[in-house]
């Protein structure tokens, strides 16, 4: 009896030794929450509405004047009875019908426009548009001009914006000048048959020269 009371004990002991202790549970630690800082609301002040800068200029917002009728060169011409012709090369940007240079005025320093006929809406009314011709010149004779004028403004129109573009003013006591050319009659030389004769003999040669110098001639 003693002996098997010992041997269970052994057994005891022994299965004691093999069995792994248990393990042990983790201990929970509590944890506190760190404070949250508060921080007070910032007040952001009001700013003005920045102002969009004008746009750029366009094509499409492109000044009139681009598109006026603009009066590159005039010459006039005086006929042997006073009249003047005037030729004057006009340029615009004509579309058709609707937008061309319609006309261009020869105008006095007064402000009047010289016509052939007073019911005419300007000096050389231009019939149809030049779409294709750009610039062009066109003329218009029996111009006349008022004794005493010596400076004339030559200025065109367009249908759809009016007058505005370019002029050229014409002084007509020069052969030149920018923009213009001017011609008047030659005077014709006196023939020697119809020459007057000076007391002394001698023949008086182109005595109406527009220099007013008398050249003789000894027969």
């Amino acid at each position: 009896m003693a002996i098997r009371i010992v041997l269970t004990a052994l057994l005891l002991s022994i299965v004691a030794a093999c069995t792994p202790p248990a393990a042990s549970q983790p201990t929970a630690i509590p944890v506190t929450a760190a404070p949250v800082a508060t921080v007070a609301p910032t007040t952001i002040p009001a700013t003005a509405t920045p102002t969009r800068p004008p746009a750029e200029p366009t094509a499409t917002s492109a000044p009139a004047q681009e598109r006026m009728a603009d009066v590159m060169f005039v010459k006039a011409v005086q006929a042997k009875d006073g009249a003047w012709t005037f030729s004057v090369t006009v340029q615009h940007p004509d579309t058709g019908w609707e937008d061309y240079a319609d006309g261009w005025d020869v105008v006095a320093p007064d402000g009047q426009a010289l016509k052939v006929n007073p019911d005419d809406p300007f000096t050389r009314l231009l019939l149809h548009p030049h779409v294709n011709e750009q610039p062009f010149t066109r003329s218009q004779g029996r111009i006349r001009i008022p004794d005493g004028v010596t400076q004339v403004t030559v200025r065109a129109h367009s249908l759809s914006r009016g007058f505005g573009g370019r002029e050229v003013v014409v002084d007509l006591t020069k052969d030149s000048g920018e923009g213009f050319e001017v011609q008047r009659p030659q005077s014709p030389a006196t023939p020697q048959s119809q020459a007057p004769f000076l007391p002394d003999g001698r023949i008086a040669v182109n005595a109406g020269a527009e220099d007013g110098t008398l050249r003789v001639w000894q027969p």
